[in-house]
């Protein structure tokens, strides 16, 4: 006997006669919240977008589940916060686990069509997380990121199956818009599921990734001759592109008589970028995060836990079930996503999710809330409860605390006024944090072949010897810790620590997203104790590029953390994939100071993989 909830059986009468809707869930990759017309938007105009919003209800307190690509997907799919999930890097090809449950395998099993068309982002080729392992009865896109930032790859995947598309040499060259064969088979999907319930989920890439768009696209037409950079008129086209194919999408379901048995989704990924920023506009010109009118601004953006990266636009549009014309201030997340498919279509969710059906604010009934939401990324943390948010940007730092009532732009920290507060969210934190056990490569010959293919390359490149880490000599660094580091990309994993795990694989970046951090980059090494010291051991990164290899280097030894004086060391490395050892005037200290001055190619960059010290 199929179980049907009883709050389902309460909430929901006119569902009697269709117990299993269909469900499309657009996704835009980085549409930024003000950036919807909609919303706001003074630049980009989105008629059938904000029609849909106007006939069912759209979101003030949408937010992501984090603020970068895979993470916010693995949410997404898994209903599960990003303390639990397994993807938490955004690396593009980090797998979920074989056995973990998503929106989609939980509809597979209760008879549902279906389909993901776009960019997945939760395994790679070759990986326990590949979609077609995890509910998908077929996913025609990218698998990994790196390969999704092209719309002229020579190929795009289905199943795992490589589907060619002639005449691609990747970046911007091409005869073929993958953009367009994705969706095109997003349409098919519902035409030949008709009969049947399905879930199509369509994680579209635009308007992400390399700004471009075919000149023959009717959308370039109306944003041409815009007085603005080209990249922004390809980006606005991109979206006015995604506008124009989701009153496609809705226009498919009326003439299939499918429209009052659909519920529609529509939304961002993550919070917006702050492209295209000019003197007049710091914040982008096309206002992602800055209210285009009033000039209220969300701090940070994609890739920070502040409001602005996690904001994203919701629409929701379900006729005959959701009154038209509500604009909801319901807070709710990412992980509210399966619960609520769950029970819609008189299913179960999975038993540890994280996430609350929002179905009651859907129909206009009183809303369970969330005691607390929650968010991690690298060593970022947030917890929001309420009007209160706090954030930890970084390990280690203080956390701060922000009365989102009055202040939405985080720029008052309120944390020393509001101690009891800050203490029950700092154990809400705690208590939602479990160690990060992500999935598995079987092999990843495909992977590392899709994340070439972004440039058209689908062979191995000549990769030198990966050079031995040569610890002898050096200081044992089990007692070295990272103490304070001026900028690092938290977003990939690419973090300071990376320096002294005596891993060669790993490698310490500056920030690059969501703004790039120039020069001099430093971090601050305590070695435990004082020694005397001779010298110092430098790796650069061992794969086949060198972006933000260091030229000229600063190395200072201090018995102060916070006192630096004159340099230790001060020399221009080469441009090499072997250590290279650096000898100094025999010096006593605890705190070693590495400051980049320069990087070999003149980019803002610094990237480091091992750092050694000798002792005397």
């Amino acid at each position: 006997m199929r179980f049907i909830p009883l709050f389902a059986m309460l909430l929901l009468p006119a569902l009697e006669a269709a117990t299993k809707p269909n469900i499309v869930y657009i996704m835009c990759d980085e549409l930024g919240y003000y950036e919807p017309s909609f919303m706001g938007s003074q630049t980009i105009r989105t008629p059938r977008i904000d029609r849909l919003a106007k006939e069912g209800v759209w979101f003030t307190q949408a937010l992501a589940g984090s603020s970068v690509c895979a993470p916010t997907r693995c949410v997404l799919m898994t209903g599960k916060h990003s303390g639990h999930t397994s993807v938490r890097v955004n690396g593009g090809g980090t797998p979920m686990r074989a056995e973990e449950q998503t929106i989609a395998s939980i509809l597979q099993r209760a008879g549902y069509a279906t389909g993901g068309f776009g960019k997945w982002g939760c395994g790679g080729r070759g990986s326990t997380g590949v979609p077609e392992r995890h509910g998908f009865d077929v996913f025609l896109g990218y698998y990994d990121q790196v390969h999704a930032h092209s719309y002229y790859p020579p190929y795009i995947i289905r199943n795992s199956e490589e589907v060619p598309l002639p005449g691609n040499k990747g970046g911007s060259t091409g005869t073929q818009y993958s953009h367009y064969v994705i969706f095109e088979e997003s349409l098919e999907f519902i035409r030949a599921n008709k009969e049947k319930p399905f879930f199509c989920y369509l994680p579209i890439t635009p308007p992400h990734g390399i700004f471009d768009i075919p000149d023959s696209d009717p959308a370039w037409a109306d944003y041409k001759n815009k007085d603005w950079p080209e990249p922004a008129r390809r980006y606005a086209a991109m979206v006015g592109m995604v506008d124009r194919q989701v009153g496609q999408v809705l226009d498919l379901l009326k003439e299939l008589k499918l429209d009052e048995n659909t519920i529609v989704f529509f939304c961002g990924d993550n919070g917006g970028n702050n492209y295209f920023k000019t003197e007049k506009h710091p914040r982008g010109l096309h206002s992602a995060n800055k209210h285009p009118k009033t000039g209220v601004e969300f701090r940070g953006g994609k890739g920070n836990l502040y409001e602005g990266g996690l904001r994203i636009p919701m629409a929701i549009r379900w006729p005959g079930k959701i009154k038209p014309g509500r604009v909801s201030d319901h807070l709710w997340y990412f992980p509210d996503v399966m619960s609520t498919l769950a029970e819609i279509t008189s299913t179960r969710a999975v038993k540890d999710t994280d996430g609350i059906s929002i179905l009651p604010e859907l129909l206009g009934r009183k809303q369970p809330k969330h005691k607390y939401l929650y968010w991690e990324l690298g060593n970022q943390s947030a917890v929001r409860m309420e009007n209160w948010k706090a954030v930890r940007p970084r390990l280690n730092a203080p956390w701060e605390l922000y009365d989102l009532k009055k202040d939405i732009s985080e720029a008052h920290n309120v944390a020393a006024a509001n101690p009891k507060i800050l203490a029950q969210m700092k154990v809400h934190a705690a208590e939602a944090h479990e160690p990060a056990v992500e999935g598995t490569f079987a092999d990843r010959t495909n992977h590392e072949k899709d994340r070439r293919a972004k440039f058209g390359s689908t062979r191995p490149p000549q990769r030198p010897g990966k050079a031995k880490w040569i610890t002898k000599g050096l200081l044992p660094n089990k007692d070295f810790k990272i103490i304070r580091v001026s900028s690092e990309n938290v977003g990939n994993a690419k973090l300071a620590r990376n320096t002294i795990d005596g891993d060669t694989n790993t490698i310490w970046h500056t920030q690059f997203s969501p703004e790039i951090k120039k020069h001099p980059h430093e971090l601050i090494i305590d070695l435990g104790r004082e020694h005397t010291l001779t010298g110092f051991r430098i790796l650069g990164r061992q794969d086949a590029g060198w972006n933000g290899t260091i030229k000229d280097i600063e190395i200072t030894v201090s018995n102060h953390s916070e006192n630096f004086g004159a340099p230790t060391l001060k020399t221009t490395l080469k441009k090499t994939k072997s250590p290279q050892d650096l000898k100094c005037a025999v010096v006593k200290g605890r705190f070693i100071r590495i400051r980049a001055l320069s990087e070999i190619n003149a980019g803002p960059w610094t990237s480091l993989a091992e750092f050694g010290v000798k002792e005397k």
